[in-house]
């Protein structure tokens, strides 16, 4: 009797990227980014970022720890492959008068050279690239030796973990992609980083405040990507659903009872030590 053998097919990670890129390049990510800016300007105190030291922000979006780092005096450089983006980061740093270097650039194929930079740095970015270890492997290779890279990821169990889960249960994420969420548990960071540096990794908190749960859902349809490119791929059905769906959510994380929406969303506060 003849068995054939069953594999996975290899996923198709340059049209998963393009996917992604037009997603993230949909709505306009700054209406919700700017809300993240206390998360940069912590990232930037776990590194323990000084003024003299070269900075890249990986998958920058809207430049929130560009913006920090670029307030405590260091020579920043800000990237994402969505020039959008980084254009709603230009119009942040000019209106701050702050000194930044912005270049497009996909950060699985960073165009800098070997040991570059004194920290590397991404909040809520690099996670969602579809080839991880390829971009484990550039933050790795553009920060010197010694060097730091400070990362804040989504945890799978926190508020955005859940939020993309519900997401994938409708659009039905490529086989074979690993998860985003992944980059938020401690055992995988170790894995894309472990053998180039050490990994510190600490449980935090950002609270989503909005006007109500329907104001953040609001929000997130119009603005956020991924959420924009699902309903937009939804029958009017699936979409009520979804919204249903996504409310539920929100009422189990809201930690308010007043009307308002108070969601406290985990993410895990990544500091990786190159080894020198």
């Amino acid at each position: 009797m003849n068995m054939q053998a069953t594999t996975t097919p290899m996923p198709d990670l340059v049209a998963v990227k393009a996917r992604q890129q037009a997603a993230w390049g949909s709505g306009d990510y700054a209406i919700v980014g700017t809300t993240l800016q206390i998360v940069g300007e912590m990232l930037c105190e776990a590194v323990d970022l000084r003024s003299n030291q070269r900075v890249l922000d990986v998958a920058a979006g809207n430049g929130n720890a560009t913006l920090a780092a670029a307030r405590r005096f260091a020579d920043v450089t800000s990237t994402d492959y969505v020039g959008a983006l980084l254009e709603r980061g230009k119009e942040r740093a000019k209106a701050e008068r702050l000194p930044v270097k912005f270049q497009e650039a996909d950060a699985e194929d960073l165009p800098f050279a070997d040991g570059s930079f004194d920290t590397v740095l991404s909040t809520f970015g690099v996670m969602f690239t579809p080839h991880q270890e390829r971009a484990a492997r550039e933050l790795l290779r553009v920060t010197r030796s010694g060097g730091k890279i400070g990362l804040a990821n989504w945890t799978p169990d926190g508020f955005i973990g859940q939020l993309f889960k519900t997401l994938g249960q409708y659009i039905p994420p490529a086989p074979g992609v690993k998860s985003p969420a992944l980059w938020g548990t401690k055992a995988h960071l170790d894995a894309l980083f472990g053998a180039g540096g050490t990994v510190f990794a600490k449980p935090r908190h950002f609270a989503f405040r909005y006007k109500s749960p329907e104001h953040m859902l609001e929000i997130f349809r119009g603005y956020y990507g991924p959420v924009l490119k699902a309903f937009a791929a939804l029958d009017a059905e699936k979409q009520t659903a979804l919204e249903a769906d996504i409310l539920a959510l929100m009422a189990r994380f809201n930690s308010v009872k007043d009307g308002t929406l108070v969601v406290l969303s985990e993410y895990l506060e990544v500091v990786v030590t190159k080894n020198a």
